[in-house]
């Protein structure tokens, strides 16, 4: 068994320590914070340590750091965590920039250290379902494509917004991962962008917390729309919005020769999955339920127009097979090569939205290898 510490007793840290009651090997024996006060918080209500920074890094006991503070501070953290000598699994994005989290990858091989991260929303059952399908060729040679995430932005419902719209920050960084990580899963690399952005609001309102009512500066695009083409030459279109009151869409629709799928949200990990072989024939439904990270298993309560009111939310899963694949000397699937690819598409769909030009990435990766029933079953306490 690995202990793990956490770093960063926001948001979502309440959703990582809930994946101790699905996962066999997730075992949190500390916390940590900027905000003492915060630590102390999961401490008390999780039964674990509460210290600082400095001590978690340095405690000889803990195998693995996860990292869950701001995106600003995802590389300082993860740096620190490697050169302390633990393994790392990071919340989403790898880091804010490009040249530091090929520096984080560098650094986890020269130590031999797993590096791992967010999403592992494609591990679910949806996410699977749909690669199932497109590797039968179900649906032929994937021509094209597109996908929406839009809704208001996150100071409707998050007291402290302000590192989402600022430099490091934007809808491109905060959900293309998301949406980004899941292409990769079902097509593979991607090779080039295009886009175009637009900052509608030099100041957004505080909606919730103290601050409410008052103003703060926006200094990104909180509109992108953008066009990815894959090594298989497929060409996907996104529209990524803070600026979108409502709109009665979450999935991605991905369209080939032989017929058309459309994969659920990749936000969650569950929701039914779609398939047509021709116009005006019917949409046949895989139902995901059945699917051991597939079945719905909470009531949201986020707010966001685009998400539907029950879920299937299993994040962790990619933490727990991270462990699993470092007692068994394996690659794992939500690895940094993944998530330094993702960081190099979103770079460059910044850049290309800027300079109004298309952008040719600078990496690549391996598709991730299908996740099975049967191994997931391993990772799992009750079946």
């Amino acid at each position: 068994m690995k202990n793990i510490g956490l770093i960063g007793c926001g948001n979502i840290a309440e959703t990582y320590f809930r994946s101790q009651e699905y996962f066999n090997n997730i075992n949190f024996v500390a916390c940590a914070d900027k905000f003492p006060e915060a630590s102390k918080k999961c401490a008390d209500q999780y039964s674990i340590q509460s210290l600082t920074v400095d001590e978690i890094l340095d405690d000889q006991n803990i195998d693995i750091i996860l990292n869950l503070t701001i995106p600003q501070a995802h590389y300082e953290v993860s740096k620190k965590a490697l050169e302390a000598g633990k393994h790392v699994y990071s919340e989403k994005p790898m880091s804010i920039k490009f040249e530091e989290a090929r520096e984080l990858l560098e650094i986890a091989k020269k130590n031999n250290l797993y590096f791992g991260n967010a999403p592992d929303t494609f591990l679910g059952g949806g996410g699977q379902t749909a690669r199932e399908l497109i590797d039968s060729n179900e649906i032929g040679k994937i021509l094209t494509g597109n996908f929406i995430f839009a809704f208001p932005g996150v100071q409707e419902f998050h007291p402290n917004p302000e590192s989402w719209f600022q430099q490091g920050g934007g809808p491109v960084i905060d959900m293309g991962p998301y949406f980004l990580t899941m292409l990769i899963n079902l097509l593979g690399p991607a090779i080039n962008v295009r886009a175009r952005g637009k900052k509608f609001f030099d100041k957004r309102e505080y909606l919730a917390g103290p601050k409410k009512g008052d103003f703060f500066d926006v200094e990104v695009s909180t509109s992108v729309m953008f066009d990815v083409e894959f090594a298989n030459h497929a060409i996907v279109q996104g529209f990524i919005s803070f600026d979108v009151q409502n709109h009665a869409r979450n999935h991605m629709e991905l369209y080939g020769s032989k017929g058309s799928i459309v994969v659920p949200d990749p936000n969650m990990f569950g929701g039914p999955v779609l398939l047509s072989h021709k116009l005006g024939s019917d949409w046949k439904e895989y139902s995901v339920e059945d699917k051991y990270l597939g079945k719905t298993n909470i009531i949201n309560h986020s707010g966001r127009s685009n998400e539907a009111p029950k879920q299937s939310n299993y994040r962790g899963a990619g933490l727990s097979e991270m462990i699993f694949s470092i007692e068994n000397n394996r690659r794992h699937r939500c690895n940094g090569e993944i998530a330094l690819h993702v960081l190099d598409i979103i770079e460059s769909i910044i850049l290309a939205s800027e300079k109004k030009l298309e952008v040719q990435l600078r990496s690549t990766c391996d598709q991730p290898r299908p996740f099975m029933e049967d191994e997931i079953k391993l990772l799992l306490k009750n079946d």
